[in-house]
């Protein structure tokens, strides 16, 4: 089956600290970072992967988002940037994306989500368990008032088939192997890569287990404040470190059968959008 993929930004970001952000590399917004998402077509409905920042985080955006995140990461809240206004923008009915497959569940992720209140959503188990049995660590990162609506929740085990040496998980039955979970545990408890075949290639959504293009390469170049955030937030450091190198590692050696690129760099992100 072959899947027409859509990229969008669904937040747009520019820290406090933009010149920490930016880095040597040549970006197109000096110091901003964005929320890469996917909108897949697929024969009987639409799906998304993560969903960025929402239409209720715009309008509540202190309870929904917090106080901290909003000093710091100074979000642009343009209703524009919504996945749900995008998706009425490329004339498709929001009310046909039936599955949403998230990364995980930080704020900036799965603030949409309640814009999809029918969709069912597909997420880890111990991603889940999170925000369903948050110690103080948890109450603290994730915010729980997007999760009021009570999401149609779908959830996964961490064990599946052999996808080039990583682990994955089916998705969604009825598509068969063309959305895959490649769980990429670290950044978060059960943070997941999400794999997608459109038929000539295969597209790695690898969400927040890396921040910065060049650490897929073998000179990573990372910026400061991107490198510093990274250790900050790791919820299980030693998985991260080692699934950023398998990623380095699976660029190096099948960079011709998949493009990999993360949530928030907006280099990655301008190659889809050209």
């Amino acid at each position: 089956m072959s899947l027409k993929v859509h990229h969008l930004n669904c937040g747009t970001m520019c820290p406090a600290c933009e010149r920490l952000v930016k880095g040597k590399g040549s970006w197109s917004r000096p110091g901003e970072l964005v929320c890469h998402c996917l909108l897949l077509e697929t024969a009987e409905s639409l799906v998304l992967v993560d969903t960025g920042m929402g239409e209720r985080d715009i309008a509540e955006p202190r309870r929904r988002l917090g106080s901290t995140y909003t000093a710091l990461f100074k979000p642009r809240l343009s209703p524009d940037e919504t996945a749900i206004a995008q998706i009425r923008a490329l004339g498709f009915d929001p009310r046909d994306v039936r599955h949403i497959i998230t990364t995980h569940l930080d704020l900036d992720h799965a603030g949409g989500l309640s814009d999809f209140p029918d969709a069912h959503v597909h997420v880890l188990k111990p991603e889940l368990k999170q925000i369903q049995e948050p110690g103080l660590r948890e109450h603290m990162r994730f915010r729980l008032p997007q999760f009021d609506h009570h999401p149609k929740w779908v959830v996964h085990e961490e064990q599946g088939e052999n996808w080039f040496g990583f682990e994955s998980i089916q998705a969604i039955p009825e598509l068969g192997t063309d959305i895959l979970l490649v769980p990429l545990i670290g950044h978060t408890k059960g943070h997941t890569g999400v794999a997608v075949d459109t038929g000539d290639e295969w597209l790695l959504h690898c969400g927040d287990a890396y921040y910065h293009h060049s650490e897929l390469t073998s000179t990573p170049d990372t910026p400061a404040f991107l490198k510093f955030f990274e250790v900050l937030i790791q919820a299980k450091p030693s998985e991260r470190i080692r699934n950023i190198k398998r990623l380095r590692e699976l660029a190096a050696s099948h960079g011709n059968q998949i493009e990999m690129f993360c949530a928030h760099d907006p280099v990655e992100l301008e190659r889809y959008l050209c």
